[in-house]
């Protein structure tokens, strides 16, 4: 048994068809192409891993430059601003999201008329706790 393994191993490290059966040639064959398809995929795989941890650091770096800068915003203001999209509080209001200068403003008391893409009026009322956005209230439509 052991001679044949041996000889088996020659036979395909030398790729010799002679010494090889069809059946031995075509087993050679099939690992290859196993062998290459779990390499494609184990690529594949790392790159999705990859891509996925460099999204998370992008997003921990734009965060902690956030919290290094100042507000773009004072408190009292009133700003014109686009709303981008409605979230609802943790309380079950409904909240505008809209951004001045990369700077995330909640709007409050938006009324249900207006919808995404619109311009409005809105007066800063406070800060989060760490200055990262805002909580405005909506004072008028553009």
């Amino acid at each position: 048994m052991r001679e044949q393994a041996v000889d088996l191993w020659d036979a395909v490290r030398t790729l010799d068809p002679e010494t090889l059966s069809s059946v031995e040639l075509a087993a050679v064959v099939a690992g290859a192409v196993v062998a290459v398809i779990l390499v494609g995929w184990l690529f594949v795989r790392f790159r999705r891993w990859w891509r996925v941890r460099r999204e998370r650091r992008r997003s921990w770096n734009r965060h902690a430059d956030a919290q290094d800068r100042e507000p773009p915003v004072s408190v009292g203001e009133t700003y014109t601003v686009a709303i981008q999209e409605f979230s609802h509080h943790h309380s079950g209001e409904r909240h505008a999201v809209a951004k001045i200068e990369g700077f995330v403003v909640f709007v409050r008391d938006v009324p249900r008329t207006i919808s995404p893409t619109e311009t409005i009026r809105v007066s800063i009322l406070s800060f989060n706790r760490g200055r990262t956005s805002a909580t405005a209230t909506f004072v008028e439509r553009t």
